[in-house]
């Protein structure tokens, strides 16, 4: 009695398994999937043992393995962990790409963008790290160089960096989007320089757009209650700014409303992956409608 298992044709090897017969001879061809031997009639024979090495050589190529890995896989000369080790980088690659892709057509998709705009936007997604820094270390030079008091806004960044991460969200690409044109515009880089001119430190006005306690105050007088015109409203404002020349005060609100800093600040924790601080507009329109009102009783009383 012959114990030995009987070598299956190329059809047979086909039926056990999901592969068609034509990869199977492609794959005998090019030396991935090797016949035990030939018939007397010079048909391939198979022995028990492909059928596992096909199941082998389909789950690899299903994972993205080229025919050469697959063929160094199949003859031993190195190891499907090895290989698949070395993969694991690669689509991480292509995942963080399609991560991307998806970002990009969700924000084209919202904005209904144009063929021009369809073009930028998938530009300005896509620069290097490197790329988004010089746009933005641009920015900051141009609008803080050489401003005298200026706060230093290149020195702020360097210990808060702006890096759009690697697999950004929607969000992350639509803020990215809005602040690269935003920064890009003259317009805005200008009102910007005015604004930091005007919020330098020692000027009246140095603390309305970077610190907390501004809002803080005006906060709790609104709180109160209290009316943007009368004698408390005056306390705030002197507990605020002291005897500094209140136009000035104005002046400087002003900029930095002008310069939309609440936009330029909510667009730099979006694209951090962070959630953005209350935009506290009614805090500002209160505290503009104080210093007009301020201004306007002391030109009476003159």
């Amino acid at each position: 009695m012959n114990d030995e298992e009987p070598l299956l044709t190329i059809g047979q090897l086909a039926g056990r398994t999901a592969a068609s017969v034509r990869s199977i001879r492609y794959w005998s061809d090019i030396g991935v999937l090797t016949p035990e031997r030939r018939s007397a009639g010079g048909y391939r024979l198979y022995g028990a043992d492909a059928v596992l090495r096909l199941e082998l050589i389909r789950s690899l190529r299903q994972l993205g393995l080229s025919l050469e890995e697959v063929r160094r896989v199949v003859r031993g000369e190195t190891t499907a962990a090895r290989v698949a080790a070395d993969h694991i980088a690669a689509v991480d690659a292509q995942i963080r790409a399609l991560k991307v892709n998806r970002a990009v057509l969700s924000v084209i998709a919202h904005r209904g963008s144009t063929t021009e705009e369809t073009a930028l936007v998938n530009k300005l997604a896509r620069l290097s790290t490197d790329e988004r820094r010089k746009i933005v270390e641009d920015f900051m030079k141009e609008v803080s160089g050489e401003l005298e008091g200026a706060p230093d806004m290149g020195e702020r960044l360097r210990r808060s960096p702006l890096e759009l991460p690697d697999n950004p969200s929607a969000e992350q690409v639509d803020a990215w989007l809005e602040l690269a044109e935003l920064i890009r515009d003259p317009d805005f880089r200008t009102r910007m320089r005015r604004m930091l001119a005007l919020n330098a430190p020692g000027r009246p006005g140095s603390s309305i757009w970077f610190t907390r306690h501004v809002v803080e105050v005006v906060g709790e007088a609104r709180e109160r209650e209290v009316a943007p015109a009368g004698h408390e409203a005056s306390a705030v404002l002197t507990r605020l700014f002291h005897d500094a020349d209140r136009a000035e005060v104005l002046a400087a609100l002003r900029a930095g409303l002008a310069a939309d800093v609440r936009r330029f600040h909510r667009l730099l924790s979006l694209v951090r992956g962070r959630r953005p601080r209350q935009a506290h507009q009614e805090d500002y329109l209160w505290l503009e409608q104080a210093l007009q009102a301020e201004l306007r009783h002391g030109a009476r009383a003159r």
